[in-house]
């Protein structure tokens, strides 16, 4: 994808595809909730005849791509591109409906969730090295039509009633977009954060081949942001733990999502990222350790471990070295 064709991206479209619907329509604007922040009153407006944003509350606007370095904090125009490009097959006219009066197709239509059951996308969760009987345990099978034709994908769902959904062709999300909190049955001092739901899995898949007959994935709760975007939603429920290990991606918006807990939370923040050092995220250390490329790395995704032993004094000769 270049410049042009991304330029030529509805972006209200796209944001539908990241799951951002707007609250109300005034002429050829339409007015969202930041997807910057949370809010009660929207300030993001969609001018969608010159195809332009703007963020009142921010004092920042622009085309398509100045959206996408905001959503994911980059500079980096072929990076923003690629993340654009990701989405481009699921954008498609979208509906919206205010006072009971769309103007367009719906998206989603005859929405179906079920078990996981195709075997096509036990094929594509097998690619990615995620193990499909945990799959099956975490994640459900959409059904849906857009424009008439029949379309499925693994769903994720979230605290709102909403679902992140992924397929080999498709990444997106079924409004509202939110947080995943994944409670034990007892009350838990440790909590592990990530970004998305494929690295939740790829957490879970390691821990399950690293110690088969007892991974203890129950020992503590987990929470998915779908996107650091949503990492406000995260702060209060966060603040209920001991301890925060932070499984996010090995990049600017994952390191500032780090830093901004840190601040928040102080040392009760444990940035995990390096046991996945030289790879993006979980999922890509995932299928590289499969691929046998990990071989300089630690192969046991056990953090207050790695956490203690950094932490204990080396013995050298009649004293320690801090």
């Amino acid at each position: 994808m270049n410049t042009n064709e991304a330029k030529r991206i509805r972006i209200e479209e796209y944001l539908h595809t990241l799951g951002y619907n707007p609250v109300r329509r005034q002429g050829d604007s339409l007015w969202y909730k930041s997807p910057f922040r949370d809010e009660h009153e929207p300030s993001f407006k969609v001018n969608t005849e010159r195809n332009l944003w703007y963020d009142f509350g921010a004092g920042r606007g622009g085309n398509i791509i100045a959206l996408a370095q905001e959503l994911y904090a980059s500079d980096s125009l072929p990076y923003l591109l690629e993340r654009i490009a990701e989405q481009a097959p699921g954008v498609r006219p979208v509906s919206f409906s205010f006072g009971g009066q769309p103007f367009s197709k719906p998206s989603f239509q005859q929405l179906e969730v079920v078990p996981l059951s195709s075997p096509a996308l036990y094929s594509y969760l097998r690619q990615r090295g995620i193990n499909t009987e945990l799959a099956k345990r975490e994640c459900c099978e959409v059904r849906y039509l857009t424009d008439g034709k029949p379309y499925f994908a693994v769903g994720f769902p979230n605290r709102s009633g909403g679902y992140e959904i992924r397929n080999k062709f498709f990444k997106g999300c079924i409004a509202p977009k939110d947080i995943t909190h994944i409670r034990q049955e007892q009350p838990k001092e440790a909590c592990y954060l990530f970004e998305g739901f494929m690295d939740y899995l790829s957490f879970l898949t390691l821990r399950q081949e690293r110690c088969p007959d007892c991974p203890e994935l129950d020992g503590q709760d987990y929470i998915v942001l779908n996107s650091t975007y949503n990492l406000s939603k995260a702060i209060r429920p966060l603040g209920d733990y001991g301890r925060v290990h932070c499984f996010l991606d090995n990049d600017k918006a994952g390191m500032e999502a780090v830093r901004e807990l840190q601040k928040e939370y102080g040392l009760r923040i444990r940035d995990a990222s390096h046991i996945y050092g030289g790879y993006n995220d979980l999922n890509d250390y995932l299928r590289g350790k499969q691929n046998g490329q990990s071989e300089r790395r630690r192969e046991k995704l056990e953090p207050e471990k790695i956490q203690r032993q950094a932490e204990r004094p080396e013995k050298r000769g009649k004293g320690f070295r801090m």
